[in-house]
C-alpha cells in the first residue's frame, strides 16, 4: 500500500493547522512503515486529500476515474469557514454545499473529532467517516530550558514578567477580538499572538485590530516555528485560546503537550476530551479574565490532567488509527 498525501496551496496553508496536520500524517505513516508520496504524478493506491480547492476537486475526480481509493480529510466545515476571510459569511452556504459534494464523492472521510464528524454528517453525507485526532508529537513539546531561553530572548521577556500566549490565524472566528479585550483589562500582563496571514484577505476591522487598534501590552509578531514556538508553548505563563469554532484545535494539543496552563472557550468540539479538570473553560470576557488571573496567581493548576489528554492523542496512537483507516479503505 502506498499513500498520496495531497495539500493544495501549501505556501499558504503550511502555517495553518491543516499544514501541521499534513506533517503529522507523514510522521504517522513513517511510524507505521507505510510508504507515501506527495507527487500527484507518482504511483499510489490511496489518495488522502487535505484541501478543498479546484485542484483538490480535480484530483478527487481523476483518482476515481483511475480506480484509486479516495480519502477526504474533514478539516473544514461550513461552520469554521464563517468569520474568517472577507466575504466568508456570505459564501458559507455555498461553501458548505461544495464541501458536501467533495465529501460525498470520496470513498472515506477522516475528520479530527466527533464534533466535526457530526457536522459533516448533518450535511447529508453518507460516506463512511471516522474521527481520528490530528495527533501530537509529545517529544517536540517536552519542556526544554534551551528552547524557552530562545523564546525569552527573542521577545526580550524580563524576569518575573507574566506572558499569555495564543497561536492562530488572524480570524474573527479565532476569538481575536476577545483576546485583545482581555488584554485591555489586564494591562500588567504581556499578550502575544503567534501566527499570521495575508492581511488583505481578512476584514478591515480585524486588520486594523492587528495593526494598531490594540493596547500596548498586545503583540502580533507573526508566524514562528521550531525552538521559538516550542519554547513559547512551554515557557509562557498560560495559553489562552478563545476560538469560537474548531474541528479539533492542534494548538490546544500542543499547549497541553507542553504541560501548559490552558484557558479555552467552552465550545462543542472539546466535549468528550477536554473538560474542566484539564483546562479552564469559559464563556465570556469576564470569565476569561477571572480564569487567567487564577492561573497567573497560582490558584489553579490543571497541567497534569491536561498532559494526560495530550497523551491520549499522541502521534503513536494516531498512527495505528490511520493505518486501520487506510486498510479499511483498501478493503472496500
Amino acid at each position: 500500500m502506498k499513500v498520496l498525501l495531497y495539500l493544495e496551496g501549501k505556501s499558504v496553508l503550511q502555517k495553518s493547522g491543516i499544514g501541521r496536520a499534513l506533517q503529522h500524517q507523514m510522521h504517522a505513516l513513517d511510524l507505521a512503515g507505510i510508504p507515501y508520496t506527495t507527487d500527484i504524478l507518482g504511483d499510489y493506491d490511496v489518495v488522502h486529500i487535505n484541501t478543498y480547492g479546484p485542484r483538490s476537486l480535480l484530483l478527487l475526480h481523476a483518482a476515481k476515474r483511475r480506480g484509486k481509493k479516495v480519502i477526504m480529510h474533514g478539516h473544514s466545515t461550513r461552520e469554521d469557514f464563517q468569520n474568517s476571510f472577507i466575504g466568508s459569511n456570505l459564501f458559507a452556504p455555498l461553501f458548505g454545499k461544495y464541501l458536501a459534494h467533495m465529501y460525498k464523492k470520496a470513498d472515506f472521510i477522516i475528520t479530527p473529532s466527533e464534533y466535526s464528524k457530526q457536522l459533516i454528517q448533518s450535511y447529508g453525507v453518507k460516506t463512511p467517516i471516522v474521527a481520528v485526532s490530528n495527533g501530537i508529537d509529545l517529544s517536540k513539546y517536552k519542556k526544554d530550558p534551551k528552547k524557552e531561553e530562545v523564546f525569552r530572548k527573542h521577545f526580550k521577556i524580563q524576569e518575573g514578567q507574566k506572558v499569555v500566549l495564543c497561536a492562530g490565524l488572524y480570524f474573527r472566528r479565532k476569538g481575536i477580538e476577545d483576546f485583545v479585550e482581555v488584554a485591555r483589562r489586564m494591562p500588567d500582563v504581556r499578550f502575544i499572538w503567534l501566527g499570521s496571514i495575508n492581511k488583505w484577505i481578512i476584514p478591515r476591522k480585524i486588520r486594523r485590530l492587528v495593526e494598531k487598534d490594540h493596547p500596548s501590552n498586545v503583540e502580533f509578531p507573526g508566524y514562528f516555528k521550531g525552538a521559538v514556538f516550542q519554547g513559547a508553548m512551554t515557557g509562557a505563563d498560560a495559553f489562552f485560546f478563545p476560538s469560537y469554532e474548531e474541528t479539533e484545535g492542534i494548538v490546544v494539543l500542543e499547549a497541553l503537550a507542553g504541560h501548559q496552563h490552558v484557558v479555552l472557550r467552552d465550545i462543542p468540539v472539546y466535549h468528550g476530551w477536554v473538560d474542566d479538570q484539564s483546562a479552564e473553560l469559559c464563556h465570556s470576557v469576564d470569565e476569561f479574565v477571572d480564569s487567567l488571573e487564577k492561573v497567573l496567581s497560582g490558584q489553579v493548576d490543571k497541567r497534569d490532567a491536561g498532559y494526560r489528554v495530550a497523551q491520549s492523542r499522541s502521534i503513536d496512537l494516531v498512527a495505528d488509527q490511520l493505518v486501520k483507516a487506510y486498510q479499511q479503505v483498501l478493503e472496500m
